[in-house]
């Protein structure tokens, strides 16, 4: 028998968020490798499967995450050659912010297996849901927040800024599990240089469990560095400016409305 790699989001709330496809998926696998957080999430995914492996086994203080997401994906290819059905469940969306399953993806098809993502409900869903930001209204910029830091990034401070991971900020290591007040304070200095130190920035955590309350708390930038801060803590910065109209654009926009106006002033009638 061939064997197969689906790597599918189980969404950010425990139960609440997962499609049939990937419950499917789940169900009629041989092996499930399960890539979630939170251990009760773990044992409800034991619920639908026999054998669920937990890849958080494959983390640890001091160890570079490369090798963790290396590890990762050569648990789940032994299985693949093997010739089973595999699954790699990963809390929200299997391709967001996660490594490890676009690797195993893009091997498993290399060797030829049948290798799919199954879309899940993403932290960047429910945020806009639980914000009620609409990123069509000013805009929306993301980033993960070391990455941002790491390289001159182009952003515009009339849109909304996410900065994902503030919790590792500024960390070059890959094997540290957080960052403190000193590199949070370092991301502050750089966002300054665009945004008032009294501009009202939000913490936002999505509810994991079906008793979490949602964090979305609104502090001064000033006080970022003081904030309680986890690995799953996103920064959202609202818009700080107002949108400016491109003049040179407009123009031309206008002188083809008005073209397009004359053509048809001037076609023949019927």
């Amino acid at each position: 028998m061939a064997g197969s790699l689906a790597c599918v989001g189980i969404g950010m709330t425990l139960g609440a968020h997962i499609c049939p496809l990937a419950r499917s998926y789940i169900e009629q696998a041989d092996v499930v490798f399960s890539g979630v957080s939170n251990g009760i999430v773990e044992l409800w995914l034991k619920e639908m499967h026999g054998d669920v492996r937990s890849l958080q086994v494959y983390y640890d203080e001091g160890k570079s995450r490369h090798i963790t997401y290396r590890e990762m994906v050569d648990a789940m290819l032994t299985e693949v050659r093997q010739g089973k059905k595999v699954v790699g469940a990963f809390y929200g969306h299997p391709g967001v912010f996660a490594q490890a399953p676009h690797r195993s993806l893009e091997l498993a098809r290399e060797e030829g297996f049948e290798a799919v993502m199954v879309p899940g409900i993403s932290a960047e869903d429910c945020l806009i849901a639980d914000l009620g930001i609409d990123p069509g209204q000013f805009g929306c910029q993301q980033f993960e927040a070391s990455q941002f830091m790491f390289y001159q990034r182009r952003f515009d401070p009339s849109c909304y800024l996410i900065l994902w991971q503030i919790g590792l900020a500024g960390d070059k290591s890959m094997a540290r599990f957080a960052t403190g007040k000193a590199h949070r304070q370092v991301l502050i200095e750089l966002l300054a240089e665009t945004y008032p130190l009294d501009h009202q920035v939000i913490l936002y955590e999505a509810a994991v469990l079906p008793i979490d309350k949602v964090r979305k708390q609104t502090l001064p930038l000033r006080d970022l560095a003081d904030a309680e801060i986890f690995m799953h803590t996103t920064l959202v910065i609202p818009p700080s400016e107002k949108m400016r109209p491109n003049p040179t654009i407009l123009d031309k926009l206008a002188r083809l409305e008005t073209a397009h106006q004359v053509d048809n002033t001037l076609m023949p009638e019927n």
